[in-house]
Parts: C-alpha cells; structure tokens; sequence
C-alpha cells in the first residue's frame, strides 16, 4: 500500500489505528475547509444570506451521484446521530408500536430510540446476533424472527460500531418493504469504508457520515429520505427553512450555522478518486482481515468473523479481562506505547477495535499486537 501519511495532518509520534471514530481530515480537503471558512469571514452576509443554499444543493450533486441517489433526497447533517435523531423524532409511534433492531448497535442511537420509545409508549426490540458471527442466511433469519404484528419500524447499522461487522442489509430491507416496515439505516461508517448504491438499498430512510471513511472536514454527513417520507421529518431544529416544503431548504435553512465543513465534502471526494482509492480500500481490507486473525491470537479469543466477508476497513477482537480492566488497557496503549485505539465494553465483554486508512501500514499492526500482548501481561 502507498503510505499516505504525509497527506494527513496526523501527530507522526502517534501510531493512529482509530480513524474509525472520527475520521482523519488530507491537508488539501482541510484546506479547502478553510478556504471556505475565509469566504465566509470575508462575506458573511453574502454566504449565509443569499447563496448559501445553491452553494449546498451543488455541493450535494457530486456526492449524490457517487451514491446512487437523486441529491435532491439527500441533505447535509452534522453527523449520522443526527440523521438517525430527526427520522425517530419524526415518526409518530403508537403505544405499544414496536422498533426492532440488533444488540449491536451504537450507544447514541440506541439513547434516541429509547427515548422516542419512551415518550410514545413504545418498545425498543433488540435481537440478539451472537458472535463469532453466524452465516449472512442465518443473520437475515435472527433479526427477522422479531417481527410481530407490532413492528413499524427496522433500525439497524450497516457496519457495526462496537463489533466493526457489516451486516448483510439488502434482503432484509426488501422484506420490510413487503410488510409495511419503515427502514432507517444508520450508515455512519459506510461511505468511503465499502461502496453504497441506495437506489439499489432502496430503504426508507439512510444517514451516513462523510467526515469518517470519506475524510471530509468533521461535522459532515448526509440524511436520504424517500421521496414519500420527506414531509413527515420535521428538522431537530426549527428555523426559517421550518415552513418550505423542499425537503433540502427544510432541514438545512437555518440563521448562523458554518457550512465550510459540508461545502469543502466535495473535495474529499475528489481526493479519494485522484488517489485511486478504490485500491487503497481494498489494501485497508486486507489488512483488516489480517488484524481479526491477529488479534485474535494474541487475546486468545476465537475470530468474531470466519472470513473477510463481514469486514470492511475495521476488525474487532474480544479480550479476555473484566470490564472495570477496559480504561487501563487504553490508557497503558497510548501512555506506554503511544498507539490511539478504543478499547470499548460491549454486553459486559471488552474488545478492542482497529482500523485501517491510507495511512496505515502492515508494520502498525505488528506494533500494535505487540503493545497487545505486553499490555494484557502488565494489567492481568
């Protein structure tokens, strides 16, 4: 893999094997951020007043293309919670209506829909998917044997937060569908991680973050929404877009908000496709599939995945120490060995998860299942 490093403006004393939280930002995608940030600076009123949402709709179009889907379903968000918090907040529950989802879900979003449940007298379902990881037929099957009667809606990741799967969506968005069954799929990870056709998805409603695996400037993500489900999403915030019926000038019209992080998103589209990215996603994979198996050795765990099918650019393994152990983990790894990685506890179990952009090399990783091994000794 070409080493990429000298694009990213990544501390070079850090062994950086957590893109995944956050994304890392090219120098030329941040300096068009802020290229955008002193246009508006120079012309406040102009930006915000009067061009800024033809500046978001063409800003969208390239990024739409290269996701399959017409821009004008698709609209800028800060983040994918925030894309999942306006579809549950806009759904009008009934008691005793039903949300199902999987226990592997992100902490943030499971907050909102347990919320939203709450308040509406509904219940937040989750099917147990059980690891090492079953066969895709057998996932399709445990997540649709809880549907009842009850159910409105199926939420669920595309790839996996604390896990780092990707789960094997489209049968199961067909058959909600079929049932009636509104989908919302939180895609936090995806773009730029593994290639996403939302025309073929088809789902009702899909919100991924561009700041993570596209590398865009941070706060940059997207909403889409069928076109029948755009006017029932009420924006979190209502603005001076609250009474438009352009589902784009709904959700995006407000007073004082920066957009340079959304404006400079094209650019890193740009970046990828100049530097070929298709193959450093496939490098990145690879070494994903070499880092399950790896880390998996050094704790002793089996592999939560038999093959690289479940992969993208991300790999979990689980550890053998006590939850209350989990801090001390990280911190040794980044004090001791200076390597930034989550540590994160899931079902009362503790993993460790990796991941791996442009930047990254094979001798990371042998650093890493080093700092492992020595770390897990020292706290045992």
């Amino acid at each position: 893999m070409t080493n990429l490093r000298e694009q990213f403006l990544l501390d070079p004393e850090i062994v950086f094997l957590n893109h995944g939280s956050f994304g890392a930002c090219p120098i030329p995608v941040f300096d068009e951020y802020q290229r955008w940030q002193r246009e508006l600076e120079r012309q406040p009123v102009k930006m915000l007043g009067r061009e800024v949402d033809g500046l978001l709709r063409e800003a969208m179009k390239p990024l739409a293309t290269w996701l399959n889907a017409d821009a004008a379903d698709c609209v800028f968000v800060p983040n994918a919670t925030t894309g999942v918090n306006i579809v549950a907040r806009s759904l009008r529950l009934n008691e005793d209506d039903e949300v199902l989802t999987t226990d592997h879900e992100y902490g943030a979003c499971n907050y909102t829909w347990e919320y939203v449940c709450e308040q509406a007298g509904a219940h937040y379902v989750k099917q147990a998917i059980p690891l090492p990881v079953c066969p895709a037929d057998e996932f399709i099957e445990r997540v649709w044997a809880g549907v009842t009667p009850r159910t409105r809606v199926l939420f669920l990741s595309h790839i996996t937060s604390p896990t780092a799967l990707v789960f094997p969506l489209a049968e199961l968005v067909a058959r909600a569908r079929a049932a009636g069954i509104v989908t919302v799929i939180d895609g936090a990870h995806v773009p730029g991680q593994i290639p996403l056709d939302l025309s073929a998805l088809d789902p009702d409603f899909y919100t991924g973050n561009f700041h993570k695996w596209l590398c865009a400037p941070k706060s940059s993500a997207f909403l889409y929404a069928r076109k029948e489900q755009q006017a029932g999403l009420t924006p979190n915030i209502i603005s001076w877009g609250g009474h438009e019926t352009d589902f784009g000038l709904r959700q995006q019209r407000q007073a004082t908000r920066d957009p340079a992080s959304y404006l400079a998103t094209p650019a890193a589209l740009a970046f990828q496709q100049e530097h070929d990215w298709e193959s450093v996603r496939a490098a990145c994979h690879e070494l994903a599939v070499v880092a399950g198996r790896a880390l998996a050795d050094v704790s002793g765990s089996p592999p939560l995945t038999p093959d690289g099918a479940w992969l993208g650019q991300m790999a979990a393994a689980e550890l053998p120490v006590q939850p209350e152990l989990a801090s001390a983990i990280k911190t040794r790894l980044y004090d001791v060995h200076r390597i930034e990685i989550p540590i994160v506890v899931w079902q009362g179990r503790v993993f460790i998860r990796v991941s791996f952009q442009g930047y990254n090399t094979a001798a990371e990783l042998e650093i890493l299942c080093a700092a492992l091994a020595e770390t897990l000794g020292s706290v045992a």
